[in-house]
């Protein structure tokens, strides 16, 4: 098991990552008013298992998914902490994936103006991404993370035992996020190599740790995303976003891969980038995600990119790929943005959408989304 400091100003956070992480998670809130807060998929299979770790806790059981993440399920956990008498001292313990974090997180925040916050992040993509950096929210009138603020963990516990029960869907989903960190870091990347062990859990753990050093290092440089280095985070996630809200159906990190897919032709054709790079970021995304369906109308997820938090001046920003370990910061015309998500209606093979494109042929259709 690994620890990994991030330090805030905020407060600073010990990432435990590793074998073992869940069992540091029940010595560290022995003796402690603890509040946990799950889903119900997490819940079923793992109802026992947080018995045992925490035994006098009052768990919260939310529904699963992205479309209950709102103010809904948000003033159910505070009406619930309420009702548990927790105070300042007490501790939420955020356990399950990036919804679950999110929504805990923000309840954490708001109680009393701050309680104590634990995340125990039981998918691949919380362990890599969402449960590290203190980002909390809830979607509203359509706007993904529209009400939020940084709230950061005291700790996280990110232990593997949890990934062994994930759906491929899920494992697909965090991929997302460690494609995009493989190419904002050039050793990442190198690590990933040609992806071919992208499903090897042992593989997944060693990368999560990573992933979560260069979060970490990204966090303390602009914990608040004021200085412009966190939006490199944020590399696919505009085109991912918008497609998530305007389709669902998919994981977010299977969505932030499309996005990657077409944010690398864009920084292609914009000239921000090599075609040889842009080739490079097309491959790794399809070690992932083999093929990119067609998205019948894709254009409007424009109505949605611009709500985008990043936007500024009535156009669209982009994170794009620039070089190996390199980003760039973009902005599109709402028109000529639009243009580019109509290039998803065709749908294209992810190995090889770009040279059909160019040469105008009709690509074969996979997975229309309807």
């Amino acid at each position: 098991m690994q620890t990994i400091l991030l330090n805030t100003k905020q407060r600073p956070s010990e990432v435990l990552c590793g074998e073992g992480a869940f069992a540091a998670a029940r010595e560290y809130l022995a003796g402690k008013q603890a509040f946990v807060v799950t889903d119900k998929n997490v819940y079923g299979l793992y109802a026992d298992a947080i018995a045992d770790a925490f035994p006098a806790a009052q768990v919260c059981v939310v529904p699963a998914g992205e479309r209950h993440k709102n103010r809904t399920t948000l003033f159910r956990i505070l009406d619930q902490m309420f009702a548990a008498g927790l105070h300042r001292g007490s501790f939420v313990v955020a356990l399950g994936g990036g919804v679950v974090g999110d929504m805990a997180g923000l309840a954490a925040a708001l109680y009393m103006r701050g309680t104590r916050l634990v995340q125990v992040p039981t998918t691949l993509l919380a362990q890599v991404d969402s449960s590290v950096g203190g980002k909390t929210a809830v979607d509203h009138r359509g706007v993904k993370n529209a009400v939020g603020t940084f709230y950061q963990p005291e700790r996280v516990f990110a232990d593997p035992l949890f990934l062994h029960t994930l759906p491929a869907r899920e494992v697909k989903c965090g991929l997302g996020e460690i494609v995009k960190t493989g190419i904002l870091d050039a050793a990442i990347g190198d690590k990933l190599g040609a992806g071919s062990r992208l499903r090897d859990v042992a593989f997944l753990q060693e990368l999560a740790a990573d992933c979560i050093r260069f979060k970490a290092r990204v966090v303390e440089a602009d914990e608040t995303e004021t200085q412009g280095l966190r939006k490199c985070l944020n590399l696919g996630h505009t085109t991912g976003h918008a497609l998530e809200l305007l389709y669902g159906r998919r994981s977010h990190g299977e969505y932030v891969l499309i996005g990657l897919w077409l944010e690398s032709l864009i920084a292609e054709r914009e000239g921000v980038c090599s075609p040889a790079w842009a080739e490079e970021v097309r491959r790794r995304v399809a070690a992932a995600e083999p093929r990119i369906p067609a998205f019948r109308g894709a254009r409007r997820g424009l109505e949605f990119a611009l709500h985008d938090k990043k936007n500024a001046g009535g156009g669209v920003s982009l994170v794009l790929p620039k070089a190996r370990g390199e980003y760039a910061l973009f902005t599109l015309s709402p028109q000529k943005y639009g243009d580019y998500l109509a290039l998803l209606e065709e749908g294209a093979d992810a190995r090889r959408g770009y040279a059909r494109a160019e040469r105008g042929s009709a690509p074969a259709r996979a997975g229309e989304e309807q």
